[in-house]
């Protein structure tokens, strides 16, 4: 497994992996219902976000995404059969890493509101607090070290 910096050619992969979840399912016209669609991706990976993936032989299995501007893990999914290998965990350091460097004192993410969602249990692992409760998913928050 290799992690690497995401480029604007693994976008067919993340819908393909953001389709492809056992869990807080969307479909494409879901997403294309909430402006995400692989032609508007691509503007979101300018000089305020960025992305990252996890790759098996050359195949992306999972990828991060973060806005600076918005001090935000925006999107992070595993393809299934590559769950509990550690890639999730590895992305997310390099999205934290990349927020925090570029100035966030604490970022945040939103999630499924159901415990039995492992989302849950494993951004609590990584040290994320719940912040509040939206009209259907939650809120986590990660402030900087030291902080």
């Amino acid at each position: 497994m290799r992690i690497r910096p995401a480029v604007p050619a693994d976008i067919p992969a993340f819908f393909d992996i953001r389709t492809s979840v056992r869990e807080n399912e969307m479909s494409l016209e879901e997403l294309a219902s909430q402006g995400v669609t692989p032609q508007t991706l691509p503007a979101l990976l300018d000089e305020n976000a960025r992305a990252w993936v996890a790759e098996h032989d050359g195949n992306v299995v999972a990828f991060v995404l973060a806005s600076s501007l918005e001090a935000r893990i925006v999107a992070m999914f595993v393809r299934p059969g590559y769950e509990r290998q550690g890639l999730g965990r590895q992305l997310m350091h390099q999205a934290e890493g990349w927020l925090f460097s570029q100035g966030c004192e604490e970022i945040w993410l939103v999630t499924d509101d159901d415990e039995r969602v492992r989302a849950n249990g494993f951004y609590r692992h990584l040290g994320w607090k719940l912040d509040d409760l939206l009209d259907g998913p939650v809120r986590f928050i990660k402030r900087l070290p030291g902080e």
